[in-house]
């Protein structure tokens, strides 16, 4: 059992836009610790929303798109007398842009036939326009938080 709780990091900001939303996105896009090339992905995708969008800056877009994607409400399992019941809880800023960012990413990665960078424009573009994968799963996470609230008062 934890007896302190763990100190959060603080997230490098990225060196071209200097904004930390877009460093720790950038750390999402990354695999096998090839942060370069995550960077890569992310810039093309920031050149292809100014390519498509000319009258809004890039990074508008991405903020507004995590905005727009950001879950309200989850649901988690909790366990009472043999039975599990699926409580809605409130979620945190820091985790709910997480999850945000990690619904964009995960709906870009499948797509198939474009390069990464043109799928996460694409998803961007989308999430902005409060359309798209991203926004059908924070809908569908709301519905279920919303068809489960009766269990509200099992939260913990």
């Amino acid at each position: 059992m934890r007896r302190r709780k763990a100190e959060k990091r603080e997230t490098m900001a990225d060196p071209k836009y200097n904004s930390k939303l877009l460093g720790k996105f950038v750390n999402m896009v990354m695999t096998r610790g090839k942060k370069s090339t995550a960077e890569q992905i992310m810039y093309g995708a920031l050149a292809e929303i100014a390519k498509k969008m000319h009258d809004k800056d890039p990074l508008e877009v991405v903020k507004q798109a995590i905005e727009n994607v950001r879950p309200l409400l989850e649901i988690k399992s909790r366990r009472i007398g043999g039975a599990t019941y699926q409580v809605p809880v409130e979620v945190k800023l820091e985790r709910s842009r997480f999850m945000a960012m990690q619904w964009i990413r995960d709906y870009a990665r499948g797509q198939k036939g474009k390069p990464m960078s043109e799928k996460l424009a694409l998803e961007l573009i989308s999430a902005f326009n409060r359309e798209g994968a991203a926004i059908k799963k924070r809908e569908e996470t709301h519905k279920m938080a919303e068809a489960n609230k009766a269990f509200a008062h099992y939260k913990w």
